[in-house]
């Protein structure tokens, strides 16, 4: 009974851990949807931020930081109800971090630039998987027409497009840093964080804009197998240990009776018949 009082306590610790394990995992990946996907935009544009996709389902705020005051962004934009947050039109000084919180949690932050310049640099809002192909663009505010952009990572120049674009094959934590755009005789773009994600720490999103109904679900039935083998295997450890414990009858030489005892009393049954069995 001892026994497997002790395995169902050790099953019920690992069960919370492995909780624990995935809440934290949802904590680390969660991000703000943001509209525009991309981290610059220009100013007078719109940029609207929502909190879907989190474990509550209710009570997100979103929050900003900008020049190092903290406070609730507060909707401009009359028309877009389904955002609590939502900006139009978007100046200079509405540049900072943006994130979602509730009382208890709070998710991972985005850096938004809304620059005054006419070249923007359209990257991923949120993080690179390993492995997948992104691609960089460089956007004049002057005109629609392709341009030739020069590209740089961290103040290096690492190439350039003759459309406007750059495209990262099989990205790698090699690739995360501070990226700009410079498009001749219209100025260079504002540095924004590419940033990547590791393969063993991400599992595939189906969509940035998606509340992730697939995610969580693969998650929760992935869980459940884990623990459910454990469970098995704790059980058929459990009923073996309680097997072994069999017991054997030794019949004590002087009164001819017999009494049981676990297998481990060999020796005293040794000691007790002389080392000869009674027959």
């Amino acid at each position: 009974m001892a026994v497997t009082s002790l395995c169902i306590r050790l099953l019920m610790n690992v069960l919370t851990l492995l909780v624990a394990v995935h809440l934290s995992y949802t904590q680390e990946n969660a991000f703000p949807v943001i509209v525009p996907t991309r981290l610059q935009i220009f100013e007078y544009s719109s940029i609207a931020f929502s909190c879907k996709g989190f474990k509550a389902t209710a009570g997100w705020t979103v929050m900003r930081k900008v020049k190092g005051n903290v406070s609730e962004c507060v909707s401009t934009w009359v028309g877009a109800t389904e955002f609590p947050c939502a900006i139009k039109p978007a100046y200079s000084t509405d540049s900072g971090e943006y994130w979602c919180e509730t009382g208890e949690e709070r998710s991972n932050v985005v850096n938004i630039t809304i620059t005054v310049g006419h070249v923007i640099l359209e990257s991923p809002a949120l993080p690179v998987m390993e492995g997948k192909t992104e691609t960089l663009r460089c956007r004049s505010k002057m005109t629609s027409s392709a341009h030739i952009a020069d590209f740089y990572k961290d103040g290096f120049l690492i190439g350039s497009g003759s459309t406007g674009e750059m495209t990262i094959h099989h990205v790698s934590k090699a690739d995360e840093g501070f990226y700009k755009c410079s498009i001749s005789d219209f100025g260079d773009s504002a540095e924004s964080w590419l940033a990547v994600r590791a393969l063993q720490r991400e599992m595939h999103l189906p969509s940035e804009h998606s509340c992730h109904p697939y995610l969580i679900l693969r998650t929760i039935f992935t869980i459940l197998m884990v623990v459910l083998l454990l469970l098995l295997v704790g059980l058929l450890h459990c009923g073996k240990l309680r097997v072994t414990q069999t017991y054997v009858c030794v019949c004590k030489v002087c009164k001819g009776k017999c009494q049981t005892k676990p297998d481990n009393s060999v020796n005293d049954k040794e000691e007790l018949t002389g080392g000869k069995s009674d027959t």
